[in-house]
């Protein structure tokens, strides 16, 4: 009956749910252009470059500019703002094609960009139709309700992308599969979160992947290059058998790793709950004599180690102390024990990375003691106030945060019928509660967004958004959750569109540590660096590689982009930062000084060639195939993220392999290019993407800085090109330089899908006006992240919502993906 509920409710939402509505459109400065002559000057430009093409009959790409009033430009706003992206990534006119000088096409954008914001007419802001919580989301509403940390990719399906973002709302739908898994998740996420007093006895396994942070707080004595850290949540209070295993490399030929005592510590949040001796003469004795049944008697000793322990997180440490190696006569002089010297000890001792760990219970459990969620479910106690009373509380508390309104009692008498389920047939008071929270969570109110038209209002025309969906909007676009409890406030007492009560908002909101989701659901996912698991570098080849260098560039790229956009730095820096985060091993790759553990920080480049995003190993290994690079890739990728003016998506069944011939020498990767971007037909887009990829051409598919190609016999890497507005570049630094040059170009492009992922839509030909007064308005600030949030909280197309009309603009696919070249 209950599943029926949910899936009746949340299906009566389904059709409301739009078709796609897409990207649009980007950034350059505005200028002042603004002379008598301008028009006549400008008309003259068009007229010998582009009107061939684009004339009322010949209608290239479906465009005409032929007799559109440049004096008018307004009227034909969308025209004009789809040739100002081709403009400005240079896409037009096609390479091959006469070409007007930089400066007429920066004069000729800044005029009509002045002219299009200073006339701007018409609608403001674009339609977001109903949408429901995409997973990463949903993962983090359920942190902020409950306290509970959820694995979306585990519990969820994934969500259809559009340029890289998993939030827009036309394409967040719900089908009878997904409506499974979201019933699916709120009961398991319930059960979690209300906890069981007496749960099933379970067992837990774990395995060193590898030494530890050396800088961990371990006992003296420890041999810290051995030790190994857990943190476990451990479901309730009782006795947990903690059981020890070591695999044969532990004890070696001929039992050597019993020659000397060693002492196995295990320590819960630093204290030490068990210590036990293995190794030594008699331990040696037994083993060599009796065999399997001797070794057998002596892992004994670790096996079902019975400790108490209460419910909650907590920090195992497993390790060894090897005092009798040390003070051994064997080793005195030759730097044994502690690694203070070179020499290697005669006798192998047992390490935590050989050890396993395996944790059973609980056994006798006595309640939950602490735990992170239930404070946040049980407000009250039912017996002071009775369960009727408190449960109704508890109810009523959920609801009104996870809906984000005012709750009303036909929430709570709904919510009641769950809490009354849960207590048939002799159900706890906890039972009950979990069902109230399984509804919660299943609620349309909670796993739906949704701006509702106010009475009186036509649908065909614009109107501000409520008070309490503009917390919405906000909280989703600076935490990816839902509002708290000041912001539910404010938004409640209809405070929250007073003058300056937004950006007040903003301001506390951007100094949070949810904060850190622009990075995380916003730059990751502009950048493209979600998805880096997509390179599998081929081993033969880059046999260096490993998951660990993965998961480090991924570290570095994360902490640097969250050093710039929540550091309070102009965002330029994104391009021309010489610091960034490496840890030892990054920092071998990198060649830099750097720590020598596994703990990343900050550090300053003396290489020009590592600064900024462009000397990212995360970005140029995204940018490359598993056996090479690609500067089609890479080039696509700096005109889409950097300058705003992504590449148009290859014609079908194009001839596109570059893959080695068997039968040719080896050749470099831009001799292949070459050939292949030779014919007519490549070299319209090629001709644009291609030289950006060359200057990259020094990294290679993993990202390590190289001055031959090895797989083409060490060939000599070229890195020169002629960018397509005919500055003549060489290699990374000389790119950089060209692009930090035209600062409202990136800035501008950051803007844009920062928009884009703050409206949860794609961005119309209307919005540009309002993405370049941002651009210009952040400038007093020293363009920072919070200076563009602020701008973008501000503008129309943040605070109202548009006609339910069609969108403008065609479907988008991620720009690396478009210009992808197929092996």
């Amino acid at each position: 009956m209950k599943r029926f509920f949910y899936a009746s409710a949340l299906l009566a939402l389904i059709g409301s749910v739009a078709i796609l509505q897409n990207r649009a459109v980007g950034q350059t400065p505005a200028g002042s252009a603004t002379t008598a002559g301008a028009p006549d000057q400008y008309r003259a430009m068009l007229n010998t470059y582009c009107v061939g093409c684009h004339s009322a009959r010949a209608r290239t790409g479906g465009l005409s500019l032929e007799g559109l009033d440049l004096q008018a430009a307004v009227d034909n706003a969308q025209t004009w703002e789809k040739v100002l992206r081709k403009l400005r990534g240079r896409l037009m006119p096609p390479p091959g094609n006469p070409q007007p000088q930089q400066k007429d096409i920066d004069s000729f954008s800044a005029w009509m960009e002045n002219n299009l914001d200073t006339h701007a007419k018409g609608q403001t802001a674009g339609y977001v139709p109903i949408e429901r919580l995409s997973r990463t989301e949903y993962a983090a509403s359920v942190k902020a309700l409950l306290g509970v940390d959820v694995n979306e990719k585990e519990i969820l399906p994934q969500d259809v992308q559009v340029e890289g973002f998993d939030n827009i709302a036309s394409v967040l739908t719900t089908s009878p599969a997904f409506l499974d898994q979201y019933l699916d998740a709120a009961r398991r996420v319930a059960k979690k979160a209300v906890g069981d007093m007496a749960p099933p006895i379970s067992d837990w396994p774990f395995k060193a992947e590898g030494n530890q942070d050396p800088e961990l707080p371990f006992p003296p004595g420890f041999r810290q290059r051995d030790a190994m850290e857990i943190t476990h949540n451990f479901p309730a209070d009782g006795e947990y058998r903690f059981s020890t295993a070591f695999d044969e490399q532990s004890i070696g030929l001929y039992n050597r790793g019993l020659q000397n005592r060693t002492t196995l510590v295990i320590m819960i949040d630093g204290k030490v709950t068990f210590k036990g001796d293995i190794g030594g003469v008699e331990d040696l004795r037994l083993a060599n004599m009796e065999g399997n049944v001797g070794w057998q008697k002596i892992l004994d000793r670790f096996q079902k180690i019975p400790v108490k322990v209460e419910a909650g997180p907590h920090t195992i440490i497993v390790g060894f102390i090897d005092r009798s190696h040390v003070e051994s006569d064997d080793n005195v002089g030759s730097g044994g024990g502690f690694g203070g010297g070179s020499a290697a000890p005669m006798a192998r001792l047992p390490n935590a990375q050989n050890v396993a760990l395996e944790i059973k219970g609980p056994y006798n459990p006595t309640g939950i003691s602490y735990s992170t969620s239930r404070p946040l479910i049980f407000i009250c106690d039912p017996k002071k106030i009775g369960e009727e009373s408190c449960a109704k509380q508890i109810a009523e508390n959920l609801a009104h945060r996870a809906y984000r309104r005012p709750v009303t009692q036909e929430d709570i008498a709904q919510l009641m019928r769950f809490y009354a389920e849960g207590r048939m047939d002799k159900g706890t008071f906890d039972q009950g509660i979990t069902e109230v929270v399984a509804a919660v969570l299943a609620s349309p109110d909670f796993l739906f967004r949704s701006i509702q038209t106010p009475k009186g209002v036509s649908k065909d025309s614009e109107f501000p958004l409520s008070d309490l969906e503009l917390a919405s909007r906000l909280s989703f676009f600076i935490w990816n959750t839902g509002p708290d409890a000041e912001l539910l406030k404010l938004a409640e007492t209809h405070q929250l569109s007073k003058p300056g009560a937004m950006d007040a908002q903003v301001k506390r909101m951007m100094a949070d540590p949810k904060a850190e989701s622009l990075v995380s659901s916003f730059a990751m996912k502009w950048l493209n660096l979600t998805s880096l698991d997509l390179v599998q570098p081929d081993p033969k080849i880059f046999n260096a590689f490993n998951a660990t260098l993965r998961k480090d560039f991924t570290t570095e790229a994360e902490k640097f982009l969250d050093s710039i956009l929540l550091g309070n730095k102009n965002v330029m820096d994104l391009l021309t930062s010489d610091q960034t985060f490496v840890n030892n091993t990054l920092a071998r790759y990198y060649g830099v000084e750097g720590p020598n553990t596994s703990a990343f920080k900050e550090v300053t480049l003396t290489d020009p060639n590592r600064f900024g995003l462009l000397g990212k190993s995360a970005i140029l290994m995204r940018t490359s195939y598993g056996d090479r690079t690609s500067p089609v890739l890479r080039g696509a990728w700096v005109l889409d993220k950097i300058i705003g003016s992504p590449p148009t998506p290859p014609p079908p069944n194009v001839g596109s392999n570059l893959a080695e011939q068997s039968a040719e020498a080896p050749k470099t990767v831009r001799e292949r290019l070459e050939q292949h971007r030779d014919k007519p037909a490549c070299k319209q887009c090629h001709g644009v993407m291609d030289p950006t990829g060359l200057a990259l051409e020094n990294f290679d598919a993993i990202g390590e800085y190289r001055t031959v190609d090895r797989q083409a016999k060490n060939a000599p890497i070229d890195a020169s090109t002629v960018l397509p507005n005919g500055v003549a570049i060489n290699g990374p630094v000389e790119l950089r330089k060209q692009l930090s040059s035209r600062p409202d170009a990136f800035v501008g492009a950051l803007t844009e899908k920062l928009m884009m992922y703050a409206v949860n839509r794609p961005l119309e030909y209307f919005d540009m006006p309002q993405v370049r007064k941002v651009v210009r308005d952040a400038k007093k600030d020293d363009s920072t992240m919070t200076s563009l949030v602020l701008g973008i909280v501000n503008t129309d197309a943040f605070r109202k919502q548009g006609p339910e009309v069609a969108s403008t603009a065609a479907p988008k696919q991620n720009a690396v993906a478009k210009a992808e070249v197929k092996k």
